[in-house]
């Protein structure tokens, strides 16, 4: 008989005690230990887990350095640009991936398309869906591939056995907080049985070299559901966001063992599912013609990608008497951090105006590099002066009022060229390694937050 052993184990970091404690002492997280149930199995148990899927196992043993030669794996296209982007030109054989996001953002969605736009022999197993209601959302997305198999289980077992007599190309789990292990009495979804499960999936991908895709909710705070392991033992973590009143989605990359953690890729929602957006700089920019006070362009970069955005900024006198401060897609510390430095070193009395920070498209941004715009429509709408709409800024706010360097300069211009913009103002700190004679456009340097006062409001 297996005997069962009462554990409490942290959520954040796996660290587990015989006993509840309010706060971890691992990771020194409050209340994160939850009661959890480990089974000693016996060693019928142990057997009969290893003959579910494999009849042996091939014994491994250390190799010199020198003695191992290098395979050249080639990567399997998806026929999805910006996946194939995203997981560095393709499917590694053998890989295990971790998608994560919001309910409904559309994680099984873009997973099926996978599964029926691939020129490959995919099992997609779903646990939280029947095979009827798959074939449903199919019809909607309009599926080409004939090698697509539909599986509809929760038991680990079963799917492990399928997977070994189809052998498929590209398995796919949706999702794994909903299979269960038959050899762990406890609930699916709970820490044991999710983190027994990964471990199970892991070492059958690895060994039939079968690359594997993991879908996984997460929780209140925005992270992964489960155990901490559960993000360590895969090789690919994505996370797919995005707001859900907007039609955009980003597919960012938080590890990838195969390529870049700095890759982007941007899909827009539609009723026949998702679909690539090649050009987002023309997506996220207004339509309008009109010049209105508080519209600047900025440049940013996501990932490895160069883009254009619309800054929307609005200053009106506070009338409740508390001035108000709002951003929708930017950070509020850091716009509150811009206003102290207007007013310390411009003068500039915000103290009693409402302020009101829209990045367009509904996306949020992090780079630095969109201070510049931000601080230019601060001004505008301030002053109720418009800025051309042929105009770009790039540049970081430094607290001192110095417009600081930012990253891939060169890209942004290039970008700003490509679109037809007319003129750049970037930091005077930053190093252009492109002849501006031979520009089609006019790049502008400013050394500090009082200079762009003086050129672009003067």
């Amino acid at each position: 008989m297996a005997k069962i052993k009462t554990l409490f184990v942290c959520t954040n970091c796996g660290y587990s005690s015989s006993k509840w404690e309010g706060k971890c002492y691992s990771c020194n997280e409050w209340n994160t230990l939850l009661e959890t149930h480990e089974i000693k199995s016996s060693k019928t148990t142990l057997e009969q887990k290893q003959q579910v899927w494999k009849e042996d196992t091939k014994k491994n043993v250390p190799k010199l350095l020198n003695d191992i030669h290098k395979i050249n794996q080639n990567r399997i296209s998806t026929n999805d640009e910006e996946f194939d982007r995203v997981l560095g030109g393709g499917i590694v054989t053998g890989s295990v991936t971790l998608l994560g996001g919001r309910p409904g953002i559309g994680k099984s969605t873009l997973l099926l398309q996978l599964a029926i736009n691939a020129n490959l022999k995919v099992l997609y197993v779903s646990g939280e869906e029947s095979a009827e209601q798959i074939k449903m959302r199919a019809d909607r997305v309009g599926f080409k591939n004939e090698n697509c198999f539909i599986l509809s289980e929760i038991n680990l077992n079963n799917i492990l056995k399928e997977a070994k007599a189809i052998n498929p190309q590209v398995l796919i789990i949706d999702s794994v907080q909903t299979i269960y292990s038959p050899f762990i009495e406890s609930s699916a979804g709970s820490i044991t049985q999710v983190r027994e499960c990964a471990s199970e999936l892991q070492r059958f991908a690895k060994e039939t070299n079968i690359p594997l895709f993991m879908i996984g909710h997460i929780n209140k705070d925005g992270n992964i559901a489960g155990p901490k392991v559960l993000e360590h033992i895969v090789d690919t973590v994505l996370l797919f966001e995005g707001d859900r009143n907007y039609s955009y989605r980003l597919l960012r990359v938080e590890k990838n063992r195969f390529g870049s953690t700095d890759e982007l890729g941007i899909y827009e929602m539609h009723g026949s599912g998702l679909k690539c957006v090649t050009n987002p700089s023309e997506m996220l920019l207004s339509q309008s013609s009109d010049l209105l006070s508080g519209s600047v362009i900025g440049t940013l970069v996501e990932g490895m990608r160069p883009m254009l955005i619309e800054t929307q900024a609005l200053v009106s006198p506070a009338v409740y008497g508390n001035s108000q401060r709002s951003a929708t897609g930017f950070e509020l510390r850091r716009l509150n951090m811009i206003l102290a430095v207007l007013e310390k070193r411009l003068g500039l009395a915000f103290a009693q105006q409402d302020v009101f920070l829209n990045i367009a498209g509904g996306i949020k941004i992090s780079d630095p590099g969109l201070d510049l715009s931000i601080t230019t429509a601060l001004i505008s709408s301030l002053n109720n002066i418009a800025v051309s709409n042929k105009t770009v800024f790039a540049g970081e706010i430094g607290l001192t009022g110095e417009i600081r360097a930012v990253n891939r300069i060169d890209q942004r211009i290039l970008e700003a060229e490509r679109l037809g913009f007319e003129s750049i103002y970037i930091s005077s700190f930053n190093k252009i390694s492109l002849d501006k004679d031979k520009l089609g456009i006019r790049v502008y340097e400013l050394s500090r937050v009082d200079e762009l006062l003086q050129v672009v409001f003067s």
